[in-house]
């Protein structure tokens, strides 16, 4: 996946979504926690102050005195972080043991009688405590008399109990995050399979396998599509109307050809020879290029729907070799076959004659005494060559030669276009023609499977 991937983008997109989603979870869910650990123990400090409350008396001086101290015993231990204290406004004090030489400093205010108050304030050692106090009236010397209560815990518990349940919960998070990381992953693969399933659509219609796009598609791509599968047959009507209007022209030609035949004809009746071969041999070059015309008109709608039967390539080689061993050019050849028995090649016989005898009638042209022709199969796919023992062409000139009409020998006949019919036809099957230097030291000639 690359950046440009629109997998890694979702796949991006749910993990940064993920991550900020646990995120703030996790940062909201310690504070829920912290605030109900603080709940807690501040019911558990308002029922000390009511066993505080309870155990509350007047004795005959007017001194306050504890009868039953709160039972928790963390109340007797020296600084336990546990503590409660008693007092009125004439200084009478009276303080848990675990307060020891300290008392607790409270904020200036009159809570009412009944009203339970909670302040946050520093306690002994610089500790952080929550406190709960209740305002109560005492009959003292027999005059009413305020009094504050007061209980109050060391917020170290709170502190310790949030860090801890952070801890555990950044683990269970990962997990979190790392399962619903693999179900996003697992989502936007299912999610994109559609897409798989329409790329291998268009590769089967470019090899010719399909000609339109499968329907049974989820509803969100279907009109994609539907619209490429329009597109496709105004595709093949505009193709059938190409190819209706160059056969409608070759059909045309076929008499202006005709006619001209039949005046180099008279020409020749008249002992005019040399124009009468001029004629005769440009209408032979015009009918050809309409014969082939007429020919992939024909077959170029069977190459797309894969209708071509394999031929089988030694005997249609070893006719050819038998027709430019005939030739002057080839009577000095040496031709040599290296092709086994049974080997079939998935063109039109036609067609295959067809660029392989221009691929050997461009090699016994060029060749000094030596032409050979076998095939190969790799990774790369199958290939036909055909090697020379002439002068070969140079890296650039190889490029130039397939051009329409290019010929870098003008010393013979033909008008450039043997080469680039090759190379028409190969396209239509989706092979290809590729030219190097030959280990023999001309020019090798390659048609392979495009792969």
């Amino acid at each position: 996946m690359t950046r440009h991937s629109l997998r890694l983008r979702l796949i991006a997109g749910g993990a940064a979504a993920i991550l900020i989603a646990l995120s703030v979870a996790g940062m909201g869910l310690t504070i829920l926690f912290e605030r109900h650990v603080t709940r807690t123990i501040a019911d558990d400090l308002e029922v000390s102050l009511k066993q505080l409350l309870a155990g509350l008396e007047v004795d005959a001086d007017g001194h306050l005195l504890l009868a039953r101290p709160p039972t928790d015993p963390r109340f007797s231990e020296p600084l336990s972080g546990l503590y409660w204290q008693v007092g009125d406004d004439h200084d009478q004090l009276l303080r848990s043991r675990s307060l020891w030489d300290d008392r607790l400093t409270v904020p200036i205010d009159q809570p009412g009688p009944g009203e339970v108050h909670h302040h946050d304030i520093a306690g002994p050692a610089g500790a952080r405590l929550s406190i709960v106090e209740r305002r109560v009236i005492l009959t003292i010397a027999g005059k009413p008399v305020p009094v504050r209560a007061m209980v109050a815990v060391d917020l170290a518990r709170v502190d310790a109990a949030g860090k801890a349940f952070a801890r555990d919960l950044v683990v269970a998070l990962g997990i979190l995050g790392v399962v619903l990381a693999i179900a996003t992953s697992v989502q936007v693969m299912l999610g994109l399979r559609p897409l798989r399933a329409l790329r291998q659509g268009v590769a089967d219609i470019r090899a010719g396998r399909s000609d339109r796009l499968p329907q049974a598609v989820p509803d969100e791509v279907r009109p994609l599509v539907e619209e490429v599968n329009a597109l496709l047959e105004a595709q093949a009507r505009e193709i059938a109307r190409s190819r209706d209007r160059a056969a409608d022209l070759a059909h045309g030609l076929k008499t202006p050809l005709a006619a001209l035949a039949a005046d180099a004809a008279r020409l020749r009746g008249r002992g005019e020879d040399r124009l009468a071969r001029d004629i005769e041999a440009v209408g032979t070059a015009m009918s050809r290029h309409v014969d082939r015309e007429l020919a992939r008109a024909r077959l170029r709608g069977e190459v797309r729907r894969g209708a071509v039967p394999p031929v089988d390539l030694a005997p249609l080689v070893r006719s050819l070799i038998t027709i430019q061993s005939r030739t002057p050019a080839g009577a000095r050849i040496d031709y040599q076959m290296q092709i086994a028995d049974y080997t079939a090649v998935r063109l039109d016989r036609t067609d295959l004659a067809e660029v392989l005898g221009n691929l050997l009638d461009n090699a016994t042209r060029h060749a000094r005494s030596r032409v050979r022709i076998g095939t190969s199969c790799d990774a790369d796919g199958f290939c036909i060559a055909i090697d020379d023992d002439g002068e070969g062409l140079e890296a650039e000139a190889c490029a130039t030669v397939l051009g329409r009409g290019i010929r870098l020998d003008q010393r013979g006949e033909g008008a450039g276009l043997g080469l680039a019919i090759v190379q028409d036809v190969l396209d239509a099957y989706g092979w290809s023609l590729h030219l190097s230097r030959s280990d023999l030291g001309g020019l090798k000639a390659s048609c392979c499977t495009v792969t």
